[in-house]
């Protein structure tokens, strides 16, 4: 399994959000590019990075930040938030992110998100869930879909989609637990699906267990932002 460190960037900082609020906002560090040279240096290999500027103008706000990464380190960066044109995945796959990791969007504008797989290849995309009692919320967490993640993946398989995460609302930003469940049980309905776990870890025995219900990735945060998990026990991990 990997291990995906999170970095979430507002007004250039690395901050962290509980429960995807704003008013929460905590910064970690001033610099997100000297952030991802520690996971870079601890022996990891990938990175979300999430614009949460991007994400509340509507449009990609921190390129620079995502140019800085990968340009002082050799991660394989992922990178969302604000992304709603065309222009805006080549701008952000052109800055050195491997994808464009997408939420609203892949419910809101599947016709939108088809054309995209079209142009690039679909190993550029990471499509995101965040589920709450299996529904679909988008906009932040703010709108409901009425869209059941289990009736969501198949549709994304079909038009090419390789590469998913998901995010058990309930969980976020909380350090109580993963929802182990809830990926257990979408790993038994779609067999081989490539499933990154994101949301709640807080320990070590956490990832043991997303290893062992046989999620391909994990996506880290604010654990080790708050020292739960030190980049030694991930490294060795």
């Amino acid at each position: 399994m990997t291990i995906i460190p999170a970095i979430d960037i507002m007004n250039g900082k690395c901050v962290r959000l509980t429960h995807g609020d704003f008013q929460t906002e905590k910064i970690y560090h001033a610099d997100p590019a000297a952030v991802a040279k520690q996971f870079e240096d601890a022996g990891l290999s990938r990175l979300h990075v999430v614009d949460l500027d991007g994400a509340k103008a509507g449009s990609v706000q921190n390129i620079k930040c995502l140019q800085a990464i990968t340009s002082q380190t050799s991660l394989k960066v992922d990178f969302g938030g604000g992304i709603k044109r065309m222009e805006d995945v080549a701008a952000v796959l052109d800055a050195g992110a491997v994808m464009v990791s997408l939420g609203s969007l892949a419910i809101a504008q599947p016709e939108l998100l088809e054309e995209w797989l079209l142009e690039f290849d679909a190993h550029h995309f990471f499509i995101g869930a965040d589920v709450l009692n299996d529904e679909i919320k988008i906009n932040g967490w703010q709108s409901a879909t009425g869209v059941n993640i289990f009736d969501f993946i198949p549709k994304m398989q079909a038009l090419g989609v390789v590469h998913f995460f998901c995010t058990d609302i309930s969980k976020d930003g909380l350090l109580q637990g993963p929802a182990t469940g809830l990926y257990r049980r979408l790993l038994e309905a779609f067999p081989g699906l490539d499933l990154t776990a994101s949301g709640g870890v807080h320990s070590m025995n956490d990832l043991t267990e997303l290893r062992q219900a046989g999620c391909a990735a994990a996506i880290v945060g604010k654990a080790i932002y708050e020292n739960k998990i030190t980049l030694q026990e991930l490294s060795a991990f």
